[in-house]
């Protein structure tokens, strides 16, 4: 026991005992005290020489027993600090904490509650349960209203608790002395609660004073918080941390962070953690939940990863990286905590997609012949020779397709890259060895458009050879409908385009053997698997037509090989991109004129279907009257957009590819559609408001002709981001160069511009961060290489891991 300068007596042994509780709960990693105990002691010695000579002696062992402690492995750690302990115990004499001598009073004058105990205060933090999965009711003070308030950040669970990851942390681990403070910075002050005056403002709030005092000087805090004149009690020792600003000339804190000195402190003196919030919680109270939540689940954090996979990748334990995240004590633990935890993200990620990618071509299929005479015959009628891409990517699906197993392949190809001569050679190796295929579109105008360019490619084989063609949407008629399913269970059918209408109960195949989806990301799992179940074990190949990055697709499309087509056929002339004032609008639409006076057609595309007060953009109901109207009376417009039906989008795409209108008008849903090889011009307005991958998008439905084409760039709002992205669309049209751009600018959750691309929910894995992402990726497929199930012992508590990802909304493994 020894005494500060103000008469207060502090109970060391006290503080220490709870040091040593604290480091046993972290594994004996020298961390339970900021700059270790070594240094910690030693500070203590110089100060108990000076304040209590009494307690010299018995300071001086314990900082001669941890004077290497800091060396020392786990074990040794744990077996000093029990020679540390009865030292302490040995101690006789010391006057319990709450019998010190009455403070003096506050300037109020008002006596003051007698301040909490920090040993009680611990004490009562400690909590029994029985999972992880328990509730957050058994944490003390988390009611019905607590437990909503919660919910709303997605917590439910103490595994929900300490998986809510800070979104940041404070820097108070600078701890000053008062005289040494300086205007507007941040830092933490240790003093003692020298008076509390209440006081209120001319508007009738609250408002405490509290003048904080060490041996260098005092400061005044200020909190606009009756509360706090309740929790404080001259003679108190106490942690404050904030940022330093003046009050009449004088230094001082407002509202700052504060607690009882303590042996761990949660929000002063180290660097805090700043959760997300919602209405009616705050930082205290959900930093008091974490940590009680840590120090019960201790003992069922269980590390699901082998201490030979953690040494290869330099990793924390899951332990240790589950405490640092809270409350690291230092910037590298944040960072080693980090990377520990954004590595299991990717991996059980990953051994999602690559075991579902194993269970899936671990069954048993069909192993084609892929030389066969059609084939030959097929390449020689073509007008055109195959990119080398084009050749690259069906040398990859034909190995695919002669192997005894499913196929399960992307094939990854800009707009007009020709993904659909490979389909139709893929699809002639099915048709040849007896086998039908199904090519699924999200639209009933991409149906069609692929039934047209199918049936013109595969219709100029001779009669034995060619394969029967048929288109399934929709719009089918009853007759046609049935027609359609006789002729796909006798097997007369070779072939089906179609929209969903294929994937309906009543079509079914006699003996479907190829299973292409186009835009795949506009289809679900479920529906994936449904047409994939029409057939025994199908080959699937997969087509999209929008660049995705390395990491991405490793992310979104893991449990598929990729094949990629990154080269155009020769003879494409490049689209001129030109990004224009907002002033100039008279001159791009004169240049409209001119092209559609020269035969061609347009496009116009506008961010909003309607006009909002939030957003202030045009939107493409308005512009199509006044350019109806003012701009363009004499020639043909047509409106598209998102909320029209169906049918009523179809007719008008229709209406644009029979040339009956010469200027489309429309929203982003022209994104991916079809060809209209007359079209000449893409005019984007608002162009800051769309994503590279959008914009590149828009720029592939003109081009499609022999004639020069242009993309014209109107940006209402100029911004650094959104000038970077017209500058990219400008100097490149690499679609894949485009998208790494967009990742970057816009990160992942916005890639696709909706979610429902099925993008897991990653808390803190950074899909900018390729080299973890393919390290976990290559240890996910050197665990199920040795564990395919992973239903061994050890892997036990990975595969757990796994489940719960899966099964919390991040992905679907059926």
């Amino acid at each position: 026991m020894s005494t500060s300068r103000h008469g207060t007596q502090v109970d060391h042994t006290s503080i220490i005992k709870k040091m040593f509780d604290l480091e046993a709960r972290k594994g004996f990693q020298d961390t339970a005290v900021s700059g270790g105990f070594e240094r910690y002691f030693d500070g203590l010695q110089r100060q108990s020489r000076q304040s209590a000579p009494a307690e010299d002696e018995r300071i001086s062992r314990l900082a001669g027993l941890f004077e290497s402690y800091g060396l020392l492995d786990p074990d040794a750690r744990r077996e000093l600090l029990e020679q540390a302990r009865a030292i302490l115990n040995s101690a006789k004499g010391s006057t319990p904490p709450d019998t010190r001598q009455s403070p003096t009073k506050p300037v109020t004058g008002k006596p003051a509650p007698a301040a909490p105990r920090a040993a009680a205060r611990r004490t009562s933090r400690r909590v029994t349960i029985s999972s992880l999965n328990d509730p957050v009711t058994v944490l003390p003070g988390v009611g019905e209203g607590r437990m909503r308030q919660l919910g709303a950040l997605g917590v439910a669970t103490i595994r929900d608790l300490l998986y809510l990851l800070p979104r940041h942390h404070k820097d108070y681990s600078q701890v000053q002395k008062i005289s040494s403070m300086l205007f507007h910075h941040e830092c933490t002050i240790l003093g003692e609660v020298l008076a509390v005056e209440e006081q209120r403002t001319r508007s009738g709030k609250p408002i405490v004073h509290v003048d904080i005092g060490d041996d260098t000087g005092r400061v005044r805090a200020v909190w606009f918080n009756p509360y706090v004149a309740k929790q404080m009690t001259p003679g108190t020792q106490i942690a404050i941390s904030g940022r330093v600003e003046q009050q009449r000339g004088l230094l001082s804190f407002r509202n700052p962070e504060w607690e009882v000195v303590d042996a761990e402190m949660l929000h002063t003196g180290r660097l805090v953690p700043v959760y997300p919030l919602t209405k009616g919680l705050y930082q205290k109270q959900v930093r008091n939940l974490t940590r009680m939540a840590l120090d019960a689940a201790a003992e069922f954090l269980e590390e699901p990863l082998s201490g030979e996979t953690r040494q290869r990748h330099s990793l924390v334990s899951l332990p240790r990286a589950i405490t640092d995240i809270h409350y690291p004590d230092s910037a590298g633990e944040l960072q080693a905590a980090r990377n520990r935890l954004a590595f299991d993200e990717f991996l059980v990620l990953q051994l999602g997609l690559v075991r579902r990618k194993v269970e899936w071509q671990s069954a048993e299929g069909h192993a084609f012949d892929i030389a066969p005479p059609i084939l030959d015959r097929f390449f020689d009628i073509l007008p055109f020779s195959l990119t080398d891409a084009q050749r690259r990517s069906l040398d990859e699906i034909f190995g695919d397709m002669s192997r005894p197993r499913p196929m399960s392949r992307m094939l990854q190809g800009d707009v007009g890259s020709g993904k659909t001569v490979v389909a139709a050679a893929a699809s002639l190796v099915a048709i040849a060895d007896g086998f039908q295929v199904a090519i699924l579109a999200p639209t009933e105008i991409l149906a069609e458009q692929h039934f047209r360019n199918l049936r013109h490619l595969l219709g100029q084989l001779p009669d034995p050879d060619r394969p029967s063609v048929a288109l399934l949407t929709g719009k089918s008629s009853t007759a046609e409908r049935q027609a359609i399913d006789a002729g796909l269970a006798s097997g007369d059918i070779n072939l089906i385009v179609g929209t969903h209408a294929i994937l309906e109960g009543h079509v079914g195949f006699r003996q479907l053997g190829l299973a292409i989806i186009d835009e795949q990301h506009r289809f679900g799992v479920g529906q994936r698997a449904t047409l994939r179940d029409k057939g025994w074990n199908p080959d699937v190949l997969v087509m999209t037509a929008t660049p995705i990055p390395r990491s991405l697709a490793l992310v979104l499309h893991g449990d598929l090989d990729v094949s990629i087509i990154d080269e155009l056929p020769p003879g494409r002339k490049p689209i001129i991109t030109r990004q224009v004032e907002p002033s100039q609008r008279r001159q791009v639409y004169q240049f409209l004129r001119d092209e559609i006076a020269a035969g061609h057609q347009a496009f116009v595309i506008y961010p909003l279907v309607e006009e909002s007060e939030a957003i202030d953009a045009r939107a493409a109901t308005v512009e199509y009257e006044r350019l109806s109207t003012d701009v363009f009376p004499d020639l043909r417009l047509g409106l598209l957009h998102g909320r029209m039906k169906s049918r009523e989008k179809d007719e008008v795409m229709k209406a644009f590819r029979d040339r009956q209108v010469d200027i489309l008008v429309s929203t982003s849903v022209v994104e991916v559609g079809i060809d209209i090889p007359n079209a000449t011009v893409m005019v984007i307005e608002g162009a800051e408001r769309f994503g590279l991958s959008q914009l590149h998008q828009f720029r592939g439905r003109v081009g499609r002709g022999a004639d020069r084409s242009y993309c014209i760039l109107i940006a209402e709002d100029q911004s650094e981001g959104g000038n970077r992205r017209l500058d990219a669309m400008v100097e490149t049209q690499d679609g894949f160069r485009l998208s790494e751009i967009d990742l970057e600018l816009r990160g992942p959750g916005e890639f696709f511009g909706t979610r429902q691309s099925g993008l897991p929910d990653l808390k803190l894995a950074s899909l900018g961060d390729l080299g973890t992402l393919q390290k976990a990726r290559d240890e996910a497929h050197r665990i199920l290489e040795r564990d395919p199930l992973l239903d061994s012992e050890s892997n036990r508590a990975l595969r757990a891991a796994v489940d719960h990802f899966w099964s919390s909304g991040a992905g679907d493994l059926s």
